[in-house]
């Protein structure tokens, strides 16, 4: 991502008047613009999409390696055991 400041892109949109209303209401929440907002928002999820599409290789030895600890039961977690018995605090 560049470091240059200064906006030279522009994306029109066109929504239902509702759709606008909830995005200006969410932005103001948050004491953001509209643009602010749309643009953080838009760019969270399409770094999601991306990220979710992440492709790598690796060797034989690596993939065996790798393929191994998908394979092996996860190690005991009393931690994470006693998170998941506690009710959650809106039931």
């Amino acid at each position: 991502m560049s470091t240059d400041t200064s906006r030279n892109a522009v994306i029109n949109l066109r929504l239902h008047a509702q759709a606008r209303e909830l995005i200006d209401r969410a932005a103001a929440a948050l004491g953001k613009s509209r643009t602010e907002f749309m643009v953080e928002a838009a760019r969270r999820e399409a770094e999601s999409v991306l990220l979710d599409r992440c492709y790598f290789t690796l060797d034989e030895k690596a993939f065996a390696a790798f393929a191994a600890a998908l394979d092996r039961p996860p190690a005991d977690n009393p931690r994470l055991r006693r998170l998941l018995r506690t009710p959650a605090p809106w039931d």
